[in-house]
């Protein structure tokens, strides 16, 4: 009667629990998102299928799925498995599982595998105590973190586990996780409410899962009740939709674009913030800012590039709500910087001269001279070695006859070193 009661309470828990802890994956291919560490021949399955982990370290953003693929080998392996939070357990915990599978792998042979949640608030003293048992082997140890195991894990311990960067998951793939969440409640949703979900979770599957549920119970409380709408969606994200269609996505981008080479920071960030309200991809959006670098900036102040490519990386390692804040400074920079297109002009004059105009040859004296026979063929003849003369500048051909009296390049006062 015990177990028949256990198993009761067992399966109205089950019912009860979050959205999120229902739908977590059974299987490998269940997972959505990493297919860099999961795809058909990502280093991760491979080594989980063919029960070969060994130490390894789970890095990435909450949502992201640490511990599911924790879990998930919990599944696939032989061996025991054993789980650990690292903001409740002690030393002493540690070291009653360490002798654990020291009896476990000395009476069977078997293996254990240590998952440990939030590695990064172990102290120093608690994972040292984790050290021997990892590099003997008697542990296999599954850290998961959100922080950066280079400052928050001890060199000794990280240097003897392989580290896996799991990724925010992209607006299709939380797209996803919706559809499977309206199917597991038995409800359904239109697209724009799916979108807004999938495109105001900052790239967390829990989140978005959780936000689903509450969109879910809100339109079944309903009067009529019904299928999840925008505004249900909106409600329960607390934020208020900014839609545009495919027209307006390259108007907005063309008034943002607009506003920087007007010299108008503030309606190029009023453009930036409706760009990343509305969902818009922000590595597109520094893709975007990285070219008007160039195009519309270019020598009039060259490190704006470095500023734009700068922000652009940042985007890749922050990510947003917060990658937003590096957008802003390099579009405030780009917006009041001097703008000079003297480089963009110029390219697109050689561009169209290679295209229009016969290929000439390569001058002898601009030839490479450095093989053997070079010299005999009269490569490098007469090249004037600009450091030989004051100013390490010389007047000499360095281009082919039919293009010699071409200009491409037309400096503005603005340019540097024009």
């Amino acid at each position: 009667m015990a177990d028949l009661f256990a198993a009761a309470a067992e399966q109205r828990l089950q019912a009860r629990s979050p959205l999120a802890a229902r739908l977590r994956p059974r299987r490998l291919d269940d997972v959505v998102g990493q297919t860099h560490l999961l795809g058909p021949n990502g280093p991760l399955r491979r080594l989980i299928t063919a029960d070969r982990l060994t130490s390894v370290l789970l890095w990435g953003p909450p949502g992201t799925g640490k511990t599911t693929i924790a879990e998930l080998v919990a599944n696939e392996t032989t061996a025991a498995f054993v789980k650990l939070s690292a903001v409740s357990a002690t030393v002493k915990d540690v070291r009653e599982t360490i002798q654990k599978a020291k009896d476990r792998l000395g009476i069977d042979g078997r293996r254990t595998i240590l998952f440990l949640d939030e590695v990064h608030r172990f102290n120093k003293a608690q994972q040292d105590a984790l050290l021997p048992a990892v590099e003997s082997g008697v542990l296999t140890l599954i850290g998961a973190t959100t922080e950066n195991p280079f400052f928050e894990v001890n060199a000794p311990l990280r240097s003897r586990s392989t580290l896996f960067r799991l990724e925010l998951l992209e607006p299709d793939e939380l797209a996803e996780l919706c559809r499977r969440g309206l199917e597991l409640e038995g409800s359904s949703a239109s697209d724009d409410a799916i979108a807004h979900l999938a495109n105001n979770a900052a790239g967390d599957g829990r989140q978005v899962l959780t936000t689903l549920e509450v969109a879910v119970a809100l339109a079944e409380t309903g009067k009529p009740p019904g299928p999840v709408t925008l505004e249900h969606a909106e409600a329960a994200t607390d934020l208020k939709s900014l839609r545009y269609g495919r027209d307006e996505h390259y108007d907005i981008v063309s008034a943002f674009i607009k506003s920087m080479r007007g010299s108008d920071p503030d309606a190029a960030l009023y453009w930036l913030a409706r760009m990343i309200a509305a969902g818009e991809d922000p590595r597109f959006i520094a893709r975007r800012i990285v070219i008007f670098a160039s195009e519309d900036v270019g020598m009039a102040d060259p490190m704006s590039l470095l500023v734009a490519n700068a922000a652009a990386q940042a985007i890749e390692f922050v990510g947003l709500p917060e990658g937003r804040i590096n957008l802003a400074h390099a579009v405030v920079h780009l917006a009041t910087a001097p703008k000079s297109n003297a480089s963009y002009m110029g390219i697109n004059r050689a561009m169209k001269d290679v295209a229009d105009l016969p290929a000439g040859e390569v001058p002898m004296h601009l030839r490479d001279a450095n093989y053997k026979g070079a010299a005999s063929l009269g490569h490098g003849d007469g090249y004037l070695y600009p450091h030989n003369f004051p100013d390490a500048q010389v007047e000499q051909h360095y281009r082919p006859d039919e293009v010699q009296r071409r200009r491409y390049y037309e400096p503005t006062p603005r340019d540097v070193n024009q």
